[in-house]
């Protein structure tokens, strides 16, 4: 569904655009608005305020720049793993380095 209105929006921009060049009262403009909003928010939440911001782009609103406010989304059931190095890489002239094969060293080894 995003994409059928995103493919509409950019159609909107790129041939029916020209015959109201200058008309947004906003930056950026009301459909760029709305890209923005349907790439970050859900689907219902992008038409929400992308017809409001449509609605408010005429004269008894001030206008000025108005970014679209998204939330941020924050993972906390990340599992860090611990990696293991195969090869390092160590300079030793400009781009140029030195592979060196990593080795599992035993502390064990004292004899």
């Amino acid at each position: 569904m995003k994409r059928i209105v995103n493919y509409l929006i950019r159609f909107y921009q790129k041939y029916l655009s020209f015959f109201s060049y200058g008309s947004c009262r906003y930056y950026p403009t009301c459909s760029q608005y709305a890209l923005w909003q349907f790439e970050n928010n859900t689907f219902f939440k992008a038409i929400y305020f992308t017809i409001t911001r449509i609605l408010k782009c005429n004269q008894l609103f001030k206008g000025g720049i108005d970014y679209p406010v998204i939330k941020l989304v924050r993972h906390n059931n990340i599992n860090f793993k611990k990696i293991k190095i195969k090869y390092w890489y160590i300079p030793v002239n400009n781009n140029r380095y030195l592979v060196v094969k990593n080795r599992e060293w035993n502390n064990n080894n004292d004899e």
